[in-house]
């Protein structure tokens, strides 16, 4: 009898093996469905993805840190133009007045 009955317990674990692979076959179907039923819900309600987040945040990045260069250049540049228009506007201060004078 105990012949019959590891016989039983084998197919029995036969079947068990059998249903989990068919447990996981069926689990990764529903998670294939719901994916691609997610991707068309999201796709609908024109959602970004974040790939495309991603690539757009890194521009904004780029061209924010690009702005600060060119304004410390712009300032930059402002400082040198106000120093200029100081030393000439010294420059002519500093000039004796010309010596034309009226007649009487």
């Amino acid at each position: 009898m105990t012949n019959g009955s590891n016989r039983i317990l084998d197919e029995f674990a036969k079947l068990m093996t059998d249903a989990a692979g068919a447990a996981q076959g069926v689990r990764r179907e529903v998670e294939t469905a719901f994916q691609a039923q997610a991707e068309r819900a999201l796709n609908a309600m024109d959602v970004v993805q974040r790939e495309e987040f991603e690539m757009v945040r890194e521009m904004a990045l780029k061209a924010r840190e690009e702005n600060a260069a060119l304004m410390a250049r712009v300032e930059a540049l402002e400082a040198q133009l106000a120093d200029a228009g100081a030393s000439k506007a010294a420059k002519t201060d500093s000039k004796p007045a010309s010596s034309t004078r009226t007649k009487k």
